[in-house]
């Protein structure tokens, strides 16, 4: 077993879970950081994250310390403690995609040498590290597990635009592939996270504990979208019924809202996935995911409805949606579902305008060919959709961009009531 002198630590993957990782164990380790982008990879070596997960001044100082990030795989050879750190998306059948994972094993086994550590950080079903990525590793390197190399996963617990919450803040999972290498993958991550770790008792109950962290958030919100539904016809304000429940010491507090992203509104798939290859359909995780799919379109619905009650022509009428990313202050557009209530506002042959200043307009261009801009328009709408709570969104005067006798719909329940025509 190697000694904390001598570990040297890649981390593969430099997106929103692997930079502020390799950010922070290089404060104590030999760390280089891995990407196949290489224009990711020249901006943080810049000393900038277009992600915003790591401060300028962190990530400079970072560098001028001594993080390196590659694309090259020879300048990982040299290292001993792999991290992998890459998105796990669904496919378009809400399949749980594995091949980030697949190549960045791959890429592992291309470099691993004997007594090295791997460690899995992206998001699995049970079974999934041990079954699927280790035979690859094997394959490739020709090595075999505990007895040349060892595992362990420690599932991210990374919360996008949180400047709080960062990663070694939170309590991190730990777990190993032999009881020796479990305690001393824990104590590497123990010598950064100030939070403190939990050493799980196996790679499985870590994988697990994952999955159920983002399905239980899930689930609860699609309860509270469930009862904005029904409170909605019965003309009652759900966050004001949510917020005189909340005065009972136990009730758990959710709001509605759209569920998207890359943790939330995929992990329950790969449980769910996994339960149906056990002989077990789920019907509560999937029905909650049905729920949240389906909110984007229910929103569109209720703008058009607002819209037709003030007498407005929803054919060619103008509607301003004010962010596109799947959540606040943060410029991550994967899985935002945001495009949902776009794209059925244009059903109804509406003008749609979409204006987020911390999205990307080539990555929504890309991701879902919708033009959108970065400015705020200087016009006059027949609809407002606030579908982001943006801090820079609360800052502008919504009310002068409508029209006479427009809408305004509160997606977030960020504004005041009095402004809002309807929210969820």
């Amino acid at each position: 077993m190697k000694t904390d002198t001598e570990v040297k630590i890649a981390v593969i993957g430099l997106g929103y879970v692997g930079l502020p990782l390799a950010r922070l164990f290089s404060t104590k380790y030999e760390t280089v950081g891995f990407d196949l982008n290489p224009l990711r990879v020249s901006e943080l070596m810049s000393g900038y994250d277009s992600t915003l997960e790591v401060d300028e001044e962190l990530l400079q100082s970072a560098i001028a310390n001594g993080l390196y990030c590659t694309s090259e795989m020879n300048d990982i050879k040299k290292c001993n403690f792999y991290i992998i750190a890459v998105p796990t998306p669904i496919d378009n059948n809400n399949n749980p995609d594995l091949t980030p994972l697949y190549k960045a094993s791959e890429t592992v086994g291309h470099v691993i040498a004997k007594g090295d550590y791997v460690v899995y950080e992206s998001t699995v079903y049970p079974g999934a590290t041990e079954e699927d990525c280790i035979p690859v590793i094997e394959s490739v390197s020709g090595l075999t597990l505990n007895r040349d190399f060892f595992v362990g996963y420690s599932p991210e617990r990374v919360n996008p635009g949180d400047k709080q919450h960062t990663v070694d803040k939170i309590k991190k999972v730990t777990s190993g592939s032999t009881p020796d290498a479990g305690v001393f993958i824990d104590k590497v991550y123990k010598s950064v996270i100030s939070a403190g770790t939990y050493l799980a008792p196996s790679i499985k109950v870590a994988e697990a504990a994952k999955v159920i962290e983002n399905a239980q958030r899930d689930i609860n919100i699609a309860f509270v979208n469930e009862l904005s539904k029904i409170f909605s016809k019965m003309h009652i304000d759900t966050l004001e019924v949510l917020a005189a429940a909340s005065t009972k010491w136990n009730f758990l507090s959710f709001k509605p809202g759209l569920v998207g992203g890359h943790c939330i509104g995929v992990d329950p798939y790969y449980l769910a996935q996994s339960a149906q290859r056990h002989g077990y359909h789920p019907e509560i995780i999937l029905a909650g995911r049905r729920l949240n799919d389906g909110m984007g379109e229910y929103v569109a619905n209720e703008v058009v409805k607002l819209m037709l009650k003030k007498g407005i022509q929803v054919v060619d009428a103008r509607i301003l949606i004010l962010g596109v990313t799947f959540k606040e202050n943060c410029p991550d557009v994967r899985n935002t579902k945001v495009v949902d209530i776009i794209k059925a506002l244009k059903d109804y042959n509406a003008k749609v305008t979409i204006s987020d200043p911390l999205a990307k307009p080539e990555d929504v261009w890309k991701e879902y060919g919708i033009e959108m801009r970065n400015d705020i328009p200087d016009d006059k709408f027949d609809a407002i959709v606030l579908a982001v709570a943006h801090d820079v969104f609360k800052k502008i005067n919504i009310p002068s961009m409508k029209k006479d006798k427009a809408v305004i719909f509160d997606v977030k329940g960020c504004l005041d009531p009095h402004i809002a025509d309807g929210r969820l």
